[in-house]
C-alpha cells in the first residue's frame, strides 16, 4: 500500500517507522513543511528507542506532487493545521485514496469529510504513546489499541485493508462501527490528563500523587461526560475518571503532548480538547467551570512564550 503520512511529530515519525519497517512492503512517505527537517529526515531517516529500537529509511519530501497518488493519507498534524495540511494533499488524492486522522481533539473528521467526502473520509484514534525527543528520534512510550471507522458507522473492505495493514505492522487496530464513541472517549481522558499536565509541568503518573489534582482530573473528565451524555454520545467507559487515572497509572514515565509542546514553547490543541468541550458545554446549556480554566490557564501559558516573565525588583 502506498501511505502519505502528513506531519512529522512523534506520532507520524513513530507510525512511519513501524509502517516502513513492515514485511508487507508498504510504500511509506512523510509530508513536510519544513525543508531543512525534511533533508535530516532523509539522511538520518527515523530512529525509535523506547518500547523497541530501530532505525528506518523513509521517503521525505516538502513537495506532494512528488508523492502523487496514494492509496492512505493519515494526518498527523496538530488540529489547529488540520486545515492547512487538507490544503496541501491534493496531489495525494484520488478517487480511491482514503485520508485518515488519528488526531488529538475535536472537528478534524469533519473538516476531512467535507474536503474529500464520508466515503474516503476515516476517523480514528490511537492508544500508542510518543516523545519526540528531537527531530526524527523517537522515544516510544506506550503501546495500546487504534480503532478506525468511518462517518455513518459502516464496516467496509478499505477499512479492513487499512486494519490489516496497521495489524500487519504491530499496530493493533480494530474497525468501529461507532468512531464518535472512539474520538469522545479518547477526548475526555485528554482533556483529564493534557492541559493538567501542561499547566503543572508533571508526568502522568505523578499527577496522581496529589490529591488536590487528582480530584481536579475527576472533575475535568465527568465535566466531559456530561456534555457528551447530552450529545446522546455513548462513552466506552462506565467510570471515565477511574479510566483516566488508569491512564496516568499505565503511562506514568511519559510526558504528554501538550506538555510537551509547553516544554518546547509551542502552541498547544487546548481549544480543541478542553476549549472544545467548554464551548460545547456553553451551547448545551451546561456548566463545564474545570475545563473552562485548564483552557483559560494554558493559554495564558501560550501568551507567556511571547510576553516573557516579571524581572523588574520590587522595593
Amino acid at each position: 500500500m502506498k501511505i502519505a503520512i502528513v506531519g512529522p511529530g512523534a506520532m507520524g515519525c513513530l507510525f512511519a517507522a513501524l509502517l516502513a519497517r513492515s514485511k508487507a512492503g508498504h510504500d511509506v512517505w512523510l509530508l513536510d513543511n519544513d525543508g531543512v527537517r525534511a533533508r535530516r529526515l532523509m539522511r538520518k531517516g527515523i530512529a525509535i528507542e523506547g518500547l523497541m529500537s530501530c532505525r528506518e529509511k523513509v521517503r521525505v519530501t516538502t513537495d506532494a506532487e512528488k508523492i502523487g497518488h496514494s492509496e492512505l493519507v493519515i494526518i498527523f498534524t496538530k488540529s489547529y493545521d488540520t486545515l492547512r495540511a487538507l490544503n496541501s494533499i491534493d496531489p495525494l488524492l484520488s478517487s480511491d485514496t482514503r485520508v485518515l486522522t488519528l488526531q488529538n481533539g475535536l472537528g478534524n473528521l469533519e473538516l476531512i469529510t467535507e474536503k474529500v467526502g464520508q466515503k474516503r473520509a476515516v476517523g480514528g484514534a490511537t492508544a500508542h504513546g510518543a516523545t519526540l525527543l528531537e527531530a526524527g528520534r523517537v522515544k516510544y512510550a506506550g503501546t495500546g489499541e487504534t480503532a478506525i471507522g468511518r462517518p455513518g458507522n459502516e464496516s467496509s473492505l478499505d477499512l479492513r485493508r487499512i486494519a490489516r495493514s496497521f495489524n500487519a505492522a504491530g499496530i493493533v487496530t480494530r474497525i468501529s462501527r461507532d468512531i464518535e464513541t472512539v474520538i469522545w472517549s479518547k477526548l475526555i481522558i485528554n482533556a483529564g490528563i493534557n492541559a493538567l499536565a501542561a499547566v503543572t509541568r508533571l508526568r502522568n503518573g505523578v499527577l496522581l500523587e496529589s490529591p488536590v489534582l487528582r480530584k481536579m482530573m475527576r472533575r475535568t473528565v465527568m465535566e466531559a461526560a456530561r456534555v457528551a451524555g447530552r450529545k446522546n454520545i455513548r462513552i466506552k467507559y462506565r467510570d471515565p475518571a477511574r479510566k483516566a487515572e488508569s491512564v496516568c497509572r499505565a503511562t506514568s514515565e511519559n510526558i504528554c503532548s501538550m506538555l510537551q509542546d509547553v516544554l518546547r514553547g509551542k502552541r498547544t490543541e487546548i481549544d480543541f480538547i478542553n476549549g472544545a468541550i467548554s464551548g460545547q458545554a456553553k451551547m448545551l446549556g451546561l456548566k463545564a467551570p474545570f475545563n473552562e480554566m485548564l483552557t483559560g490557564l494554558v493559554q495564558g501559558i501560550e501568551k507567556s512564550y511571547h510576553q516573557g516573565g516579571l524581572n523588574e525588583k520590587s522595593d
